[in-house]
């Protein structure tokens, strides 16, 4: 049941999904009945997760050299190690970040986390919504837009239908940031037959999870310049040690890349 506090029990949520893969203790009993199913069909799910997680390291410490010092993640989840603001700010210790959730459970988990650190804030936001978010008093306090911003959807918009405009949303966040800012995307795609039947699992039982083709996963970038190794599956993207000639599903499950605002 939905308790005062907004967290529906009856229902997987994509953020509490995501904690059970990373095998966090924030979820339900609906959360891993509903992982369970998704690895009949893909049983390297947990290290899919994990791969996800090491890219946002990846991704983020890349930024950072390059100069970036603002995060804006949306659709961020619940908190976990390696949190993105945890690597920036190990990197940087005055980078800044924004989290961007509407599960009720990332804002109330993400607050306590975040208590003592004012360079970070969360917000109960609903992504799809980039006018309210850009407009909030708590992410102008943080991020200057006129200056670089890292914009991360990773791991969140293959939860968007086609009909909700992906593209248009991506397009109004890097419209109102300026040159020099960077677009972070990693996404499920359908890689394999195996990613086509975990598709059906998605839509069937969370409602949400679109798994995308490299090419319109890479359609997201247009307009800016892709970074190398442009959009590739997660473990070929400026890996840290040497990666397998062949890949599995479960790597080749999520497609990511990295894209500079000109």
């Amino acid at each position: 049941m939905a308790d005062p506090t907004g967290i529906d029990t009856t229902r997987p949520s994509i953020a509490r999904a995501y904690d059970v893969v990373l095998h966090g203790k924030d979820n339900f009993e609906v959360d891993r009945a509903f992982v369970a199913e998704i690895v009949k069909v893909v049983p390297e799910i947990y290290d899919v997760a994990a791969y996800n997680r090491q890219m946002l390291g990846r991704g983020v410490r890349h930024l950072v050299g390059q100069g970036v010092t603002q995060f804006l993640d949306l659709g961020s989840g619940l908190p976990t190690v390696e949190n993105t603001h945890q690597v920036a700010q190990r990197a940087d210790p005055l980078a800044r970040t924004v989290y961007v959730d509407n599960d009720p459970m990332v804002l109330a988990h993400g607050r306590a986390l975040l208590a003592d650190n004012d360079r970070t804030a969360v917000l109960a936001s609903d992504l799809r919504d980039p006018a309210a978010i850009l407009a909030d008093p708590r992410l102008q306090r943080l991020i200057d837009l006129d200056q670089p911003v890292a914009v991360m959807l990773v791991g969140i918009l293959h939860h968007l239908h086609d009909d909700e405009d992906p593209r248009g949303i991506v397009k109004a966040y890097m419209d109102a940031v300026p040159s020099g800012s960077h677009l972070f995307i990693t996404h499920f795609c359908a890689s394999s037959q195996d990613a086509r039947d975990a598709e059906r699992k998605f839509l069937a039982l969370l409602g949400t999870g679109r798994f995308r083709t490299p090419e319109e996963i890479t359609a997201f970038f247009d307009g800016f310049e892709l970074l190398e190794p442009g959009v590739v599956p997660l473990p070929l993207w400026r890996p840290d040690g040497p990666v397998p000639g062949t890949l599995t599903v479960g790597q080749r499950l999520m497609y990511g890349g990295i894209a500079r605002k000109p």
